[in-house]
């Protein structure tokens, strides 16, 4: 059972780039998936996630407006586009799973199966 975290990159601010989340071993459909974010010396925070069943979304407050997240459950994917990018958004990106019943917001109740990938935003 592993997520895998792609697409990140160097990119300039106001650029975008789209992280791809695929799951092996596993079906996502009954996941409700988060993406979380690390900057070097700084604790991982919440990003975005979204629900299994309704396909509800929640957002940072640093990232609303910006940051899409989405899934494909027929490719087994969760996406996060991400519009408008500011040197602050510069981090490794991880993706993950939620625990049934946990909450949306803490990183303690998800399950970190893979590696992340890192955005870096500069000029």
């Amino acid at each position: 059972v592993q997520l895998q975290a792609s697409g990140g990159g160097l990119v300039k601010p106001g650029g975008s780039l789209r992280l791809s989340c695929a799951a092996s071993g596993f079906t996502l459909d009954y996941y409700s998936i988060g993406w979380f974010r690390q900057a070097p010396g700084k604790e991982r925070e919440f990003v975005a996630g979204i629900k299994w069943n309704d396909g509800r979304t929640y957002y940072a407050d640093s990232v609303k407006g910006r940051f899409t997240i989405s899934r494909d459950n027929a490719k087994n994917t969760v996406y996060l586009q991400m519009n408008s990018l500011k040197p602050e958004d510069t981090a490794v990106y991880y993706c993950a799973t939620r625990r049934p019943g946990g909450s949306v917001y803490r990183h303690d109740d998800y399950e970190f199966g893979g590696q992340g990938t890192l955005v870096t935003v500069s000029s």
